[in-house]
């Protein structure tokens, strides 16, 4: 279960990162490795004869077989086998399918110990950035039942259906029953969702499902790879709705659904109306707090004019115009627009202008003439490189950086720090508990 911001077509922005080609699985066993530090993604480490290991499921203080899956010159990489000396900080997960499951990496972590390799994982990325010793905050929620939206890939092989997710660093589906970081309501969605699909012999004809809460409550999305008889589908959508579910159609030939209800969340005292494939923060929680961090430290007044960047449908937009004096935010995506400006006149918010650009392209002269005093930006994964220098020239006050990625969080930041920019606060969210992912909140101020 990745971050949806590493797909584009969950979140409608394009991931710029390159593919690299799986590397072939090799069959080789190392035996009783004492396990001595732990990564930032989670993962033990250990070093023999000098060179280093990483060790998906270790714990430091372990002792370990480790069954490798990857061998270069500078380090290998592998599971645990077989554990021979276990560490007291070691806990049960609390999901059945944790062991298969690629959702969930750190669920055998304390959170406590998932938050200090987290941590220690971005003041290392940030080093060039961090160099007094800043403090960094957190953002915590519930370590279950957070999630709002997931995707499931639906599989027949053998006769046999799997509905799940993929295993961990693999194109095989993990047969599931229960995910206990969804929220309750897609917990009670899942077991019988998935009995319907079985009893009704439509698996071999779907492509993946997509499982969503918001304001309307459940709602299931089918992506169907072949066409689906008409008494097949008539008893789902029967089924759905004595349930109270609402059932979409994705048909073969379709991009995403076209026929839907309006569907919204509720962030800072507005509805965020959005399509239902369209990307959202799964974690509605940390998502709330998130938008009251960045108002309280951004601080727009009556006064600023800001720009808001990657603003998809206006998660971030709405809560800003609120309290400025005009702000302009930049999508891509023309459906996100399209939905940006319908949520600006629902609210009543003629101060907010959405414009769809090309963000990674050099932007049109008006940018340089609207006065901009402070910027937001919440990218993609591959960072906002390409539109930095267009950024400094604005020479706004205050940048307040949203990051799924710390790894090109800490270059573009550091292009701003040598640009006129320093450092003010750091801030990381756990939006993903129990997986190595992290959220990162930076503001900047012009020197």
């Amino acid at each position: 279960m990745m971050c949806p911001r590493c797909s584009y077509q969950e979140n409608g922005k394009l991931n710029r990162s390159p593919k690299r080609k799986p590397s072939a699985p090799i069959q080789k066993t190392l035996s009783q490795v004492p396990v001595t530090d732990l990564t930032a993604e989670g993962k033990g480490l250990a070093r023999i004869d000098g060179k280093v290991i990483f060790i998906e499921g270790a714990l430091p203080g372990e002792v370990v077989d480790v069954r490798l899956s990857k061998s270069t010159r500078q380090f290998d990489e592998g599971s645990v086998s077989r554990l021979i000396q276990t560490s007291e900080q070691r806990q049960t997960p609390f999901c059945s399918h944790y062991d298969e499951c690629g959702g969930c990496q750190l669920q055998h972590l304390p959170i406590t110990l998932q938050h200090q390799a987290k941590e220690q994982g971005l003041r290392h990325k940030l080093r060039k950035t961090l160099t007094n010793g800043e403090a960094i905050a957190w953002l915590t929620g519930p370590e279950q039942g957070y999630r709002r939206r997931a995707r499931l890939s639906v599989f027949v092989t053998q006769g046999q259906t799997c509905i799940g997710f993929r295993a961990q660093s693999s194109n095989r589906i993990v047969d599931i029953e229960q995910c206990p970081v969804l929220t309750l309501s897609l917990q009670g969605c899942l077991p019988l969702l998935r009995a319907q699909i079985i009893e009704q012999q439509i698996a071999g004809k779907i492509g993946h499902i997509e499982l969503l809460e918001d304001d309307l409550g459940v709602s299931v999305i089918v992506r169907l790879s072949r066409p689906l008889a008409s008494e097949q589908r008539d008893s789902l959508e029967q089924w759905a709705r004595q349930q109270d579910i609402l059932l979409y159609w994705q048909e073969p030939e379709q991009d995403r659904i076209s026929q839907h209800q309006e569907h919204s969340y509720p962030v800072a005292g507005q509805k965020i109306g959005f399509h239902p494939q369209d990307f959202i923060q799964v974690n509605g929680v940390i998502n709330d707090d998130m938008v009251d961090q960045a108002m309280t430290w951004l601080a727009p007044s009556a006064n600023d004019v800001v720009l808001d960047l990657f603003c998809g449908a206006g998660n971030f937009s709405l809560p800003l115009a609120q309290r400025s004096l005009k702000v302009y935010a930049v999508e891509g995506l023309e459906s996100l627009i399209a939905a940006g400006r319908q949520n600006a006149v629902r609210a009543g918010l003629d101060n907010l202008e959405f414009i769809a650009a090309d963000l990674t392209q050099p932007v049109g002269k008006w940018l340089q003439q609207a006065g901009v005093t402070k910027v937001l930006l919440d990218p993609p994964r591959a960072g906002a490189w390409e539109f930095l220098p267009s950024l400094v020239k604005l020479k706004a006050k205050q940048i307040l950086y949203v990051s799924c990625n710390a790894a090109t969080l800490a270059r573009d930041a550091e292009y701003l720090v040598d640009h006129g920019y320093q450092v003010v606060r750091v801030s990381l969210m756990d939006m993903f508990p129990h997986t190595s992912h992290v959220e990162t909140m930076m503001l900047l101020q012009r020197k």
